[in-house]
């Protein structure tokens, strides 16, 4: 069997990197008004940014890393996602983004983000960081004193409890908690999946692969991405080699995620790699650059590589961060300064983190009851929505959002199993839902194929929603039936064949479709206490 072009199952049912670049939140948002009401406790205006999807955390680290640039703000950042393996991966990325620099150098800091974010296999070196940096989260999410004390931007107070348990069997799965590669065996994992993608055309790999990267990645305007890397991707899910090839063979069990299967009648708890095997981790940072001597080409090709311009942005990322964190905590010294004193720049402590940025995660699947508290009526200046997520917005999530405040959709630009009238049909089926919502597409002088910008008017109800009381069905002349594409089948008509993966190409983003609610709930779903499945034969059919 093969797989037919267009279907989206290269994307599977969880995503782990991002598919668009990487964002300055406050570009996107509104400007500050001087007028607005500020934090009373912290004197500063505040930006309260509401993100579905964002999956890597790769749009804070870029606001974070640009904030100097800006007047001086306080960040909320509300995420929103769909299983708890992206909420771990968040935090673990931020840990490892913070990290001070007497226990781990830029340089590290940077090679052990890379791989643990967009490789399939780690060196020793850094399945052992990822151990000891699970250990410790693993410790703190069941005592928020001590998380609020050693991780203070952080904040899951909104989570559920059994939210929290689950999210700790994740850090206890990557911490080590069962013993040896057979616990999570992901190059076969990947070759199953590769096998079960490609079908007959499996021994085609790399005509394949050549086929999808310059006839559609480079078309869309990925053209850093080479051959070679993007092969060797897919081939072994390994994107960024920064050392010896024979040194990457450890298993990378961030990538680990729970689904329910039929077998014999009966839905059963897996684990396996259901991501991405199709566009692969070199979109968010490795084809846009501030410097852009990277992107220059010599006889009509790039002189740099994908993977070197990713290293380099999210070198200079972290560089930015720690230099925004010095600088924030220089600040608040000078402001608490006595007369004639003379101020020494400290480190970004603790203390200055806490005054800088919160990330607040919010319960799964909670995306449209957030309009229910009145906390979160109007709050948000800024919404973003990756494109795997577009189905939730409608007009409980435009009661979210402030007057004047601006909505960012990711679009569906580099899936590169979905055909050109497929994206043009997403992209038209996002302004409908915007519109219905409240929204207004923002007039630009060269509209995005990337994102799609809209900006809500101060008197705009969306669809009528009264929020105090709940949402309401959206007009029937504004919305259209939903695409093929954009609904797939029930859990129960999902072949098990097909069980490494969906057929919606929306899932690319991060799993991202009403079904998977039910596949991955906290309760059923922990990578922590599931059992691998490795090949299709050895999943369970009904």
């Amino acid at each position: 069997m093969t797989t037919p072009a267009g279907s989206g199952v290269g994307f599977g049912s969880v995503c782990w990197w991002g598919l668009s670049p990487a964002l300055d939140l406050q570009a996107e948002s509104p400007p500050v008004d001087p007028d607005s009401q500020a934090d009373t406790a912290h004197k500063t205006p505040e930006l309260d940014v509401l993100l579905l999807g964002s999956v890597d955390g790769r749009h804070l680290l870029r606001t974070l890393a640009r904030a100097a640039l800006w007047p001086r703000r306080r960040f909320n950042f509300y995420v929103v996602e769909n299983n708890l393996e992206a909420v771990a991966r968040h935090m673990l990325i931020f840990s490892l983004a913070l990290e001070e620099p007497e226990k781990m150098g830029l340089q590290e800091r940077s090679e052990t983000f890379l791989e643990v974010w967009g490789n399939a296999l780690l060196r020793p070196p850094v399945a052992a960081v990822v151990r000891a940096q699970a250990e410790r989260l693993a410790n703190l999410v069941p005592e928020p004193d001590r998380l609020a004390e050693q991780l203070p931007w952080l904040s899951l107070s909104a989570l559920k409890f059994r939210e929290r348990d689950a999210l700790e069997a994740v850090f206890r799965f990557w911490s080590g908690g069962e013993k040896g590669p057979e616990a999570f065996p992901m190059s076969r994992l990947w070759d199953s999946r590769l096998r079960h993608y490609l079908g007959s055309r499996y021994d085609a790999r790399r005509g394949v692969s050549d086929w999808d990267l310059r006839m559609k990645l480079h078309d869309r305007g990925a053209q850093v991405i080479h051959s070679q890397e993007f092969r060797r991707w897919r081939d072994t899910g390994v994107a960024f080699e920064l050392r010896d090839p024979r040194a990457y063979h450890v298993p990378n069990r961030t990538l680990a995620s729970g689904r329910l299967l039929s077998h014999r009648g009966e839905r059963v708890a897996a684990r396996g790699y259901w991501g991405d095997i199709a566009t692969g981790p070199f979109v968010a940072f490795g084809i846009e650059a501030d410097d852009q001597s990277l992107l220059r080409t010599s006889n009509g090709q790039p002189v740099k590589t994908a993977g070197e311009i990713t290293q380099h942005n999210v070198t200079e990322l972290f560089r930015e961060v720690a230099a925004w964190g010095r600088q924030k905590a220089a600040q608040d010294d000078t402001d608490q300064e006595q007369p004639g004193g003379c101020p020494k720049p400290q480190p970004w402590t603790s203390a200055s983190a806490r005054e800088s940025f919160t990330v607040h995660f919010l319960p799964l699947g909670s995306a449209q009851t957030l309009h229910h508290k009145r906390c979160h009526q109007g709050r948000f200046q800024l919404l973003y929505v990756a494109c795997g997520m577009v189905h939730l917005l409608g007009p409980e999530l435009g009661a979210c959002v402030a007057p004047g405040g601006n909505l960012v959709v990711e679009l569906a630009r580099y899936l590169v199993d979905l055909r050109p009238e497929q994206l043009q049909a997403f992209s038209t089926r996002v302004e409908e839902l915007a519109r219905a919502a409240g929204f207004a597409r923002q007039i630009g002088p060269s509209p995005s194929e990337t994102f799609a910008r809209f900006c809500k008017s101060g008197d705009s109800v969306p669809g009528g929603l009264d929020p105090t009381v709940g949402s309401e069905p959206l007009p029937g002349e504004v919305l259209t039936r939903p695409l093929e594409v954009m609904s797939p089948p029930r859990a129960d008509q999902v072949p098990a064949t097909e069980s490494l993966s969906l057929s919606s190409p929306l899932q690319g983003s991060s799993a991202q479709i009403p079904l998977q609610g039910s596949l991955a709930t906290p309760t059923e779903s922990p990578a922590g206490n599931l059992e691998s499945v490795s090949t299709p034969d050895q999943v369970p059919h009904p």
